[in-house]
């Protein structure tokens, strides 16, 4: 295991937190000092108030100069003042005269204002002409950074959950686009594509899921390999048996044409039949079950279909009594006739073998909002509970007491149940309290 993807994944994220933190240093400090300032407009009227305190101060009219600080101070709920200051140099060195001359008592218009501190600051308009300025505690309608608590919310906790879900998506588009490719590859493999790889589908990738890669594409590689071969074994088996069937039945033939037939004759017929059958249904069985088909899409009257296979019944079972209990009609689409009809002919003639001569099979159709349902009762001795679900497999078969002769080999309800399946239909069993086995058949409308 050489960790790649472990390593990827730390990169990732150290870089991504590590560029996180510094982005929103850098936006939290430039919104920060953006809103540190003081609106252009609230300058021009502080500037404007201390011409105005100015030009009364100027005119010698000291009661005006307070009426109108008064009516300020009231009008913005503040503080307002005029005042002077006068700083000389005691000692020290006298060339640099920034550092005693023009001290101001408050804060310039200009200057940015701190967010943090709960007091209002004062401002200072220095006078034009003498060592002279307004004073005025910024009123509350002027303080900057009225939407600075929101805009911190903003900046430490909305931004970064938004830039981490970003994150995280990423991380999931990293992880999930190889995982998509192995699922597809998966897919492709299940349906009957063994030339599928999914290495071919990783591109330049070389992490642990490359390695899942190239270990599902050996996997693949074997599986893909048995399965053709074992498919060709079955269509060479098959091939094999025919033929010798195929002669055996000719000679059978001839040698019935002659006056003698012997008992042991009648015999090999009789198994050769079976093994007919027996090769037949298993061929059909493995191509439901490796091919997985597309039936044609056709649509049927299920009424019909049920009335012909009735029909072939009785003459095949004479001395059984088939009861039927159908609508007028029973429209089916989309689906396939012969699928239908051969998995409910492997039912019925399976309840038929099992109910004793003289008894009685029976047979109805309901119909539902989305289905017909088929239900098939015989009168045979049911089915041990715990193999309700077992007698839809392959060559199984209770016990030899159940059956009436060995023409069985228990691949008709598991033939009927692949071939409903190829047509979106299911099956089910279940006992009858009076005695018997009931088959649920359930159709899907279209």
């Amino acid at each position: 295991m050489t960790h790649r993807l472990f390593l990827k994944l730390c990169l990732i994220i150290a870089m991504g937190v590590t560029a996180l933190f510094y982005v929103l240093n850098i936006l939290t400090s430039h919104t920060e000092d953006g809103m540190s300032y003081l609106d252009v407009q609230d300058r021009e009227v502080l500037i404007q108030w201390g011409k105005r305190a100015e030009s009364l101060y100027l005119a010698g009219d000291k009661n005006a100069l307070n009426q109108w600080l008064e009516r300020l101070q009231k009008t913005e709920n503040t503080q307002a003042t005029i005042a002077s200051y006068q700083i000389g140099l005691i000692a020290g060195n006298e060339e640099n005269k920034r550092l005693y001359e023009g001290y101001n008592l408050g804060r310039n218009v200009d200057w940015k204002i701190h967010l943090y501190f709960s007091d209002n600051p004062t401002m200072e308009i220095p006078f034009t002409t003498q060592h002279v300025s307004f004073l005025i505690v910024l009123p509350d309608r002027m303080r900057p950074g009225t939407y600075w608590q929101y805009a911190e919310i903003t900046m430490q906790l909305i931004i970064p959950t938004i830039l981490l879900i970003f994150l995280s998506y990423l991380f999931y588009l990293y992880i999930m686009k190889p995982l998509s490719q192995l699922q597809r590859a998966t897919r492709a493999f299940s349906k009957g594509n063994f030339e599928v790889r999914a290495q071919d589908l990783m591109g330049n990738r070389n992490d642990e899921f490359s390695e899942l890669a190239k270990s599902f594409d050996q996997m693949a590689t074997q599986i893909g390999e048995q399965i053709i071969s074992q498919r060709q074994l079955i269509e060479d088996l098959s091939h094999e048996l025919r033929t010798p069937l195929t002669r055996l039945d000719i000679a059978l033939t001839q040698e019935k044409e002659t006056e003698l037939v012997s008992h042991n004759i009648n015999r090999i017929d009789r198994e050769s039949k079976q093994i007919r059958k027996l090769v037949e249904d298993t061929l059909a069985l493995a191509w439901l079950e490796n091919e997985k088909p597309e039936l044609k899409q056709e649509s049927f009257e299920l009424i019909d279909l049920l009335d012909v296979l009735v029909s072939d019944a009785e003459f095949e079972f004479p001395d059984h009594t088939i009861k039927c209990s159908f609508p007028n009609n029973a429209l089916i689409e989309h689906s396939s006739h012969r699928a239908a009809g051969q998995a409910i002919e492997n039912i019925l003639r399976n309840a038929l073998r099992y109910t004793p001569n003289g008894k009685t099979v029976f047979l109805s159709v309901k119909e539902y909002l989305e289905n017909y349902e088929v239900t098939i009762q015989d009168q045979g001795i049911g089915v041990p509970e715990k193999y309700l679900k077992t007698i839809f497999k392959p060559f199984f078969r209770i016990d030899k007491s159940r059956e009436k002769n060995n023409d069985s080999f228990g691949l008709g309800l598991a033939l009927a149940q692949r071939q409903l399946l190829t047509i979106r239909a299911t099956v089910c069993a279940h006992n009858i309290n009076d005695g018997g086995l009931s088959m649920t058949i359930r159709l899907p409308k279209n």
